[in-house]
């Protein structure tokens, strides 16, 4: 399931009405994006643990983000952007879907949350840089997988950090992901085309095509006693950093 997509150079029209489709239902826990709610404490609890191995902050603060900017790409209606804010970063969402951001802004009005959101293409927004870029589930989804990396690449500040989280191309992803999920309704149908799935070695060597140095990455793995949770197995979807060469 994604967090949804970005136009022009990178987005695919078809992918953001797809997920715009989908931007009334998103913050329902029991919804079209319920995928996305049982993942989003898996990608925060790697997130931070990252934020605070890369700045060296107190792992107790409730509010490790203070002072430091965050640039969500591929935001959705914002399930990872209002966690970010409360973590005390001065949060920007963007998304190539309006319905998506129109969503997201309506749900940090009504939780008090001062978040900016934009609708369109990263690289045409002259948007600036930002202490820590994420994009979650979404680079699957874009038309170039190589520019939308220089895209994110470009947007972030010296001594920043990157967090991506994608599907793996493997059988087992190709099985379970679109399979057997789409057939159990946990994600709508035409989600995800398990050929635009990226392998840990071809992000890494976007990553580095771009200036970036990947860390090492976790799998997001699935247990019938454990649900979604880190793992060594990186099978059917994995998470990882990347900051500066």
């Amino acid at each position: 399931m994604s967090d949804a997509n970005v136009t022009n150079a990178t987005i695919r029209p078809a992918e953001a009405a797809h997920f715009g489709a989908l931007a009334a239902d998103w913050w329902n826990p029991a919804g079209s994006s319920a995928m996305l709610h049982k993942l989003n404490p898996v990608r925060l609890a790697f997130l931070r643990e990252a934020v605070d191995l890369h700045w060296g902050g107190d792992i107790e603060s409730v509010k490790p983000l203070t002072g430091k900017t965050a640039l969500d790409v591929g935001c959705g209606a914002g399930l990872l952007c209002e966690p970010l804010s409360r973590l005390g970063a001065d949060v920007t969402g963007v998304d190539a879907s309006p319905e998506n951001t129109q969503a997201a802004a309506a749900h940090a009005d009504g939780a008090g949350l001062d978040i900016r959101y934009i609708p369109g293409e990263l690289g045409t927004l002259g948007l600036g840089q930002f202490d820590l870029v994420t994009s979650m589930e979404v680079i699957e989804h874009v038309e170039d997988k190589a520019e939308f990396v220089c895209q994110l690449a470009a947007h972030l500040a010296p001594g920043g950090l990157m967090v991506l989280s994608t599907p793996n191309r493997t059988l087992a992803s190709r099985t379970l992901l679109i399979g057997a999920a789409e057939a159990l309704g946990a994600v709508p149908k035409g989600t995800h085309h398990w050929e635009d799935f990226v392998t840990p070695e071809e992000l890494e060597a976007l990553l580095t095509d771009a200036g970036l140095t990947m860390g090492q990455p976790r799998g997001i793995s699935w247990l019938p006693t454990k649900g979604l949770h880190l793992s060594a197995d990186m099978s059917l979807n994995y998470i990882v950093t990347a900051t500066h060469a």
